[in-house]
């Protein structure tokens, strides 16, 4: 028999090795995509009989794969992956909610350090106004309408320095899968309101996947609007980590695989990422929990109109400079220790 591309968890236990001790998180912008990542460990850790992970395997292979330029910028310690979140809408909601073409709201940095002891999740505003390569100067999040994913990783690359291993994007619709093949999260809701019918109270709250989706997206009834979108996101975020980390979900098979075959066809990875490189990453990371993986935020400067009239995020390159050398020299836990006591 072959040996299977991907492995997939019983029960996750240290594996002796010393950990450090992981500080209180300030989490300020943490965003959904992270949820690829989560379910890539959940998937990868752990070793269970040959013909499921076979069957594991066909599903992750529903995925669409595309090929970014090997010959990039950067030199980052560790790994380093681009996670997209895409919302991209069915005609009818798109023709409904006035929106067009494939945006990437969702943008996030993940840093894996050498020693594999937790994850660094840095997210980008939308607005931020950078150099995209060929095209000047404009929000980020333009970049995968200008030139797809490959473009989105060619401008966070010369944006942060750091060498992109690999990239994923998931529509935003494969959220509401998600959170569904789980049996529903628990979310503690920041700020209640009400959104396409359905009212959202401060507090825990159980969220099955349609709501999820409404309180992901909603940012017009808010006055700081994308930012506190940004916090409820990181809430439902922080539910979807808790539920994937919880024994019953990690000790049955057939909920990971009910979460991989539903999630897969609304994935897309570099073509590098196979099932073998997930087997690498989850068993290097098997020790991982939700305490070990800091939330934070790329430096930004204050939102200014431009003399076009776009209203963007300004940049805030003193911060970058910082935060491109933590990333350079592996050294992100004193980053954030740094900017915790800042």
């Amino acid at each position: 028999m072959s040996e299977p591309d991907i492995d997939l968890p019983g029960d996750w236990e240290n594996d002796g090795g010393t950990r450090r001790t992981r500080r209180p998180h300030r989490g300020r912008r943490a965003l959904l995509i992270i949820l690829l990542i989560l379910v890539v460990l959940v998937a990868a850790a752990g070793i269970i009989a040959a013909r499921y992970l076979t069957s594991l395997n066909n599903s992750y292979e529903k995925r669409t794969t595309i090929s970014i330029d090997d010959d990039r910028s950067g030199d980052t310690a560790g790994e380093n992956f681009l996670l997209l979140g895409s919302d991209k809408r069915s005609p009818e909601a798109a023709a409904a909610e006035k929106v067009s073409g494939q945006r990437s709201d969702v943008m996030m940095l993940v840093h894996v350090p050498a020693d594999h002891s937790g994850a660094y999740v840095m997210s980008f505003p939308r607005d931020l106004y950078v150099d995209i390569p060929g095209h000047g100067k404009d929000r980020i999040n333009s970049a995968i309408e200008y030139g797809g994913v490959p473009l989105v990783v060619n401008t966070v690359e010369d944006y942060t320095g750091a060498h992109i291993d690999h990239v994923g994007l998931i529509d935003f619709e494969g959220i509401q899968g998600l959170v569904d093949a789980l049996g529903g999260v628990d979310v503690q809701v920041p700020k209640e309101f009400t959104s396409n019918g359905v009212e959202f109270t401060q507090g825990s709250m159980h969220m099955d996947g349609k709501t999820a989706l409404v309180f992901a997206r909603e940012r017009k009834t808010f006055a700081d609007g994308d930012f506190q979108r940004n916090r409820d996101q990181q809430a439902l975020l922080k539910g979807i980590i808790g539920e994937l980390l919880d024994r019953d979900t990690l000790s049955s098979p057939s909920k990971i695989s009910d979460t991989v075959e539903v999630v897969s066809p609304y994935l897309t990875t570099d073509d590098a990422l196979t099932g073998s490189q997930l087997v690498k990453l989850g068993m290097s990371l098997r020790g991982i929990r939700g305490s070990d993986i800091d939330y934070l935020s790329v430096p930004y400067g204050d939102p200014y109109t431009t003399k076009g009239g776009a209203s963007v995020v300004g940049s805030d390159e003193a911060g970058m400079k910082e935060l491109k050398k933590a990333l350079a020299d592996d050294t992100m836990d004193q980053y954030v220790e740094d900017q915790e006591n800042s």
